[in-house]
């Protein structure tokens, strides 16, 4: 049976995570100013800034695992990282419209909209891949339940109701949280390798 490597899918999503990035990153504006003060008005754009280059740091770091622990690929994989890799890519957008609005409430919606559909993008793919390699494969006793990835898309559920309904700090902060609880780093398919090596 052909199988396809994954290597070519592993450069392609790497180029497009360092696009977006830079993307980001240009939309920080120089200040017109050259006092402190002036650095003020840029305080929003700048922390939406952050948060959404953590947000891809963590998709790039687990993207990595992820296909660090598959042996090949198939079209239906393809089509799932690409699906993923499109949500990724509007990070720019929302990160940049969120920080211009000073957080209004329709853009943190908006942006808590995105990384519902990245991390339901992000769960499809997992579940692709583990389809592809079988039950009994590194990466299905890797992933397991994956409460960590249902409980974040649950969370950003969470967070645009709150940005619409109640609070839209409410909702930043609930994206913030579920940053928080993925920056420890998820070990689960390294240990799931190494288990197998021994």
């Amino acid at each position: 049976m052909f199988r396809m490597t994954k290597g070519r899918l592993e450069a392609f999503s790497d180029g497009v995570i360092a696009i977006i990035i830079t993307i980001m990153v240009l939309e920080l504006k120089v200040p017109h100013g050259a006092e402190l003060a002036s650095l003020r008005p840029l305080a929003p754009v700048f922390l939406s800034y952050v948060l959404s280059f953590v947000y891809v740091g963590i998709y790039w770091n687990n993207h990595h695992h992820l296909l660090h622990a598959a042996r090949h690929v198939d079209g239906r994989i393809l089509w799932a990282n690409l699906h993923l890799l499109f949500w990724l890519s509007l990070f720019p957008f929302v990160t940049h419209w969120t920080g211009e609005t000073s957080f209004a409430p329709w853009p943190v919606a908006i942006y808590g909209g995105v990384l519902l559909m990245a991390g339901f993008a992000y769960t499809l793919l997992v579940r692709v891949l583990v389809a592809r390699h079988g039950a009994d494969s590194v990466l299905a006793a890797a992933i397991g339940s994956d409460l960590k990835g249902n409980l974040s898309v649950a969370c950003y559920v969470l967070g645009v109701l709150l940005a619409l309904l109640v609070n839209r700090w409410l909702g930043m902060a609930l994206y913030a949280a579920v940053v928080v609880v993925w920056l420890v780093p998820d070990l689960r398919i390294e240990r799931a390798l190494s288990a197998r090596k021994e």
